[in-house]
């Protein structure tokens, strides 16, 4: 039996009739589709449960240590003073505009709980961004620390306000002794805004639902019984997560605080800016078993010359996601991280699918290091062409994706909803790409991304990759730039490791090593400033080009 089959095989195990993700059919907003039989009817319901873990820690912050009983307590707290004094019913919004920390967690939880939609606020954006999602979402209340409310100083704000610093604490303690909401939840009623990046336009709310929520956790939940299954090994006995990405993004929220709550995890949430060290002296300290290091953290912190000289040993699981990892960075990751070797991993979703659509891990990652792997339970994708039509494997197209983890719609957004979730509630990513003999999605290039040359197409992330494997390399991006004879011509823009100077007919010999010779860049920039990202180190490339500034602060 080949490794593949073998996953497979245990794969059928967790999912066929008796698993413990056994699947069944149900029908979701009109289509039937699969789902996880076994599932929390809310994620009030999951939250409820949560009072089983009693005194085990949820959330470290600093010097908080927060256990699961005190985190309940707080939540029922701060449900009641939501309705009593801020007048929060079932399908308001309550936005929350903080950096990570105990209190973001505690509003969400409180807000769901009324069957009410939290509004997950951007951390870095500026006073005009923060007036348009207030606008836009229209929330009864605004919970926000002193560092983002004082970008909106001098500004009439419309609605009321909750300081994390001044007065959170005491609004907890005016309104102890509160009960659990019985207010009736469906599975498909809103749970969460959370906004596009916007890196084109203004940022749109995705709205996910119960169900959404609940079905992303499961697939993290089967993830870690599948790859403990492949594996053959023990679970952790005191599993812990580290948690760098920030609340606002479903990989902080969702893979961070909400499936650590329905599993009894403890989550170490690291504040201020990303430091590689303060990283490795949590995970020492703290004996983390699990990372997920989105954008360039896990470049950071792999190369980092202190890596060495401390205890990692205890992580037994680290994944990325957001976009493809050179091949190189991934062989380093496994090398700081031998406990995770066999785990590391990479998934491939987006907000408008609450996180999840795949995940390469294990030998199939070390084999398809440039795939985002297989379709997880309950998701379905197709690969079609631009009339629409499934073009099959080994054909490139856009990708499309169905199954309950699909958003309920863009908030307030009806004509954008309509041209991003189609007929049968298939989404469209937008994203290019093609499924292999084995099942795997191989990501080529955002759709706005791609450069035509002549009569090629050419996928900037191959050649950034290529790049990025140059050991004199931090950073990358290529973009297409006019022409008047070819249409498009190939631009790379790449930052030098510190101490290193860059010889552009060097990179050009190195890229045309690999790629053929249209993909060789005919226009080089070098800059020694660190390249413009988001919130969550996605490359704003409308900014990097000009065509924009950037919207976010830190």
């Amino acid at each position: 039996m080949s490794d593949l089959q073998r996953v497979i095989e245990i794969e059928k195990t967790l999912i066929d009739p008796g698993g413990f993700f056994e699947l069944e059919e149900a029908e979701v907003l009109g289509e039937t589709m699969q789902v996880f039989k076994n599932r929390a009817p809310s994620l009030r319901a999951l939250l409820e449960s949560s009072k089983g873990f009693a005194d085990k820690e949820y959330i470290i912050h600093q010097d908080r240590r927060i256990t699961y009983a005190q985190h309940y307590k707080a939540v029922l707290s701060m449900a009641r003073a939501l309705k009593e004094k801020y007048n929060v019913k079932k399908g308001d919004r309550v936005a929350i505009l903080s950096a990570n920390n105990p209190e973001w967690i505690i509003t969400f939880w409180a807000t769901i709980s009324l069957g009410a939609i939290a509004v997950g606020m951007n951390g870095w954006w500026v006073a005009d961004e923060i007036l348009y999602g207030l606008n836009d979402s229209k929330p009864n209340v605004l919970v926000g620390d002193d560092r983002r409310m004082a970008r909106l100083e001098g500004i009439d704000i419309p609605v009321p306000v909750v300081s994390i610093e001044k007065n959170f604490e005491k609004l907890l303690d005016d309104y102890t002794d509160a009960a659990l909401s019985t207010e009736p939840i469906d599975e498909d009623d809103p749970a969460c805004i959370l906004y596009t990046s916007g890196t084109t336009g203004r940022p749109k709310g995705v709205l996910n639902s119960h169900r959404n929520i609940i079905g992303v956790l499961n697939i993290f939940m089967f993830q870690g019984l599948r790859n403990i299954m492949i594996r053959d090994i023990a679970p952790p006995e005191a599993p812990a997560s580290m948690v760098t990405s920030p609340l606002f993004h479903v990989s902080g929220l969702y893979s961070g605080a909400l499936v650590a709550l329905a599993s009894g995890i403890k989550t170490v949430w690291m504040a201020g800016r990303f430091d590689p060290v303060k990283a490795m002296e949590l995970i020492q300290k703290e004996k983390i078993t699990g990372w997920g290091p989105m954008g360039t953290l896990a470049y950071r912190f792999v190369n980092h010359p202190d890596v060495k000289k401390y205890n990692l040993s205890n992580i037994t699981t680290i994944g990325s996601g957001g976009a493809p990892m050179a091949k190189e960075l991934q062989d380093k990751i496994r090398e700081v991280f031998p406990n995770a070797s066999d785990s590391a991993a990479l998934g491939y979703g987006s907000t408008e699918c609450t996180a999840l659509v795949s995940i390469n891990f294990g030998e199939e990652f070390k084999q398809k290091p440039h795939s985002s792997g297989r379709p997880l339970p309950t998701m379905q994708i197709e690969i079609r062409d631009i009339n629409g039509n499934n073009v099959g494997k080994n054909v490139h197209g856009e990708i499309f994706v169905r199954g309950p983890l699909v958003m309920l719609g863009y908030w307030q957004k009806t004509q954008e909803t309509k041209n991003t979730v189609f007929e049968g509630r298939w989404l469209s990513t937008g994203d290019i790409g093609m499924i292999d003999d084995d099942g795997h999605i191989i990501i080529n290039a955002r759709a706005r991304d791609m450069i035509l040359r002549g009569s090629e197409n050419i996928y900037p992330i191959e050649i950034e990759l290529r790049l990025s494997a140059h050991p004199k390399v931090a950073e990358a991006a290529v973009v297409g730039v006019e022409h008047e004879e070819l249409g498009q011509e190939v631009k790379a823009i790449v930052v030098p490791m510190p101490g290193m100077t860059l010889n552009t007919d060097e990179l050009s010999t190195w890229v045309a090593e690999a790629l053929a010779y249209f993909k060789v860049p005919a226009h080089w920039e070098i800059r020694n400033d660190t390249l413009p990202r988001n919130a969550v180190g996605k490359l704003l490339k409308h900014v990097l080009v000009g065509e924009a500034t950037n919207p976010f602060q830190e």
